[in-house]
C-alpha cells in the first residue's frame, strides 16, 4: 500500500484511498460554451511548428507538411490536436514572442483550413501568445508547460477567456529544468505544487483544468517512473490527468535507443498510464494511441 501525505486546500490528507478509485473517471470540458462529455480517455496528437523539437518526426515548418500531419492525425482518430511553436527540449534555442506567434499563425491557418472542427490546444507558456491563439487564431484551450511560472499573467488571461487550461508541473525553464530535480518525494511534491496552483485558478474562476505531472520536465528517469507508479494519486486533485511520455528520454535512456525507435515502449507505457487513471494521452503517434485506448475500453470500461 502506498501512503503519501499532502496539504491539499489547507488540509492534511492521506492519499491511500486513491488506490480504490476506478481507473478512468469520465469528465467534461466547456469548449466555447459547448459542453463536451468524455466517457473514455482522449488522444491528443502533437504538431510542432518548430525546426528543433526533440523528435524530428514531429517537426512541421512548411504548410504542406503541417497539412499532411494534421490530416493524418485526424484521420487516425485524434480527439485533440496540440500545436506548439516553441521547442521545450533541453538546450533548444529561445524564440521571441513575435516569432512564436508568427509560426502559430501559419500553423493554425493551415490546421483550420484542413480540419475546421477538431479540438485544438496551443502549447505555450506566454499569456500574450495564449490570448492571440484563442481570440484570433481559433484555438480552443491552452497547454502551459510551466504551470503559470514563466508568465504570471497566464492564470488571469485564461480566466478572462474562460477556456480549458492544461496545468503542467515544471521547475525552472526548459534550459535549466534538469538541474532542479531535488525533491523530498517527487509525487507528493508535484501534487502539492499543482494543488496550490489549482486553488489559485479556481479562485480566479477557471472551471476546466487538466493536470499534467510533467514527465521529463525537471525530473530524473527514476523520478519519472516513480510518478508513473503513483499516477493514481494525482486523482486527488479532482481533475482529468494528462500523460505525455511519448518517445521521451525516460524511455530512450532505459533502453539506450533513439526517439525514432521508441514507439513500442511508448505504447506499453501509455497502457500502464491508462490503467492508473490517465484521461488524456499526448502522443506523436495517434493511430497506435487510439488502438491502445480502444483495447483499454474493451478490456476495462
Amino acid at each position: 500500500m502506498i501512503w503519501i501525505f499532502v496539504n491539499f486546500a489547507g488540509q492534511n490528507i492521506s492519499l491511500q484511498f486513491i488506490l480504490d478509485i476506478n481507473m478512468f473517471q469520465p469528465f467534461s470540458l466547456n469548449i466555447r460554451g459547448e459542453h463536451r462529455s468524455c466517457s473514455r480517455p482522449l488522444v491528443m496528437g502533437i504538431v510542432n511548428v518548430t525546426p528543433d523539437s526533440f523528435f524530428d518526426g514531429s517537426r512541421t515548418m512548411d504548410e504542406e507538411a503541417i497539412a499532411e500531419r494534421v490530416l493524418r492525425q485526424v484521420s487516425d482518430g485524434a480527439d485533440i490536436i496540440d500545436i506548439g511553436a516553441y521547442s521545450s527540449r533541453p538546450g533548444a534555442a529561445d524564440v521571441s514572442p513575435e516569432e512564436e506567434i508568427a509560426r502559430l499563425r501559419t500553423g493554425m491557418r493551415v490546421l483550420r483550413s484542413v480540419a475546421p472542427d477538431v479540438l485544438v490546444s496551443v502549447d505555450t507558456f506566454r499569456a500574450c501568445v495564449a490570448r492571440e491563439a484563442i481570440e484570433d487564431m481559433g484555438a480552443d484551450m491552452i497547454n502551459d508547460i510551466s504551470g503559470g511560472d514563466l508568465d504570471r499573467d497566464m492564470f488571469s488571461t485564461v480566466a478572462g477567456m474562460r477556456v480549458p487550461y492544461i496545468l503542467m508541473h515544471m521547475r525552472g525553464t526548459p534550459s535549466t529544468m534538469q538541474t532542479m530535480t531535488d525533491y523530498n518525494d517527487v509525487s507528493a511534491d508535484v501534487i502539492a505544487d499543482l494543488s496550490r496552483k489549482l486553488r489559485e485558478l479556481r479562485l480566479l474562476g477557471v472551471a476546466d483544468v487538466i493536470v499534467d505531472p510533467g514527465f521529463g520536465f525537471g525530473k530524473t528517469t527514476e523520478q519519472n517512473f516513480e510518478m508513473m507508479r503513483n499516477l493514481e494519486c494525482f486523482g486527488a486533485l479532482g481533475c482529468p490527468v494528462l500523460v505525455g511520455i511519448s518517445r521521451k528520454s525516460m524511455i530512450t535512456r532505459t533502453f539506450d535507443i533513439t526517439p525514432a525507435e521508441a514507439l513500442a515502449p511508448t505504447v506499453a507505457l501509455n497502457t500502464i498510464a491508462l490503467t492508473r487513471g490517465a484521461a488524456i494521452l499526448r502522443v506523436h503517434d495517434v493511430k497506435e494511441a487510439v488502438y491502445t485506448v480502444r483495447l483499454f475500453e474493451l478490456a476495462t470500461l
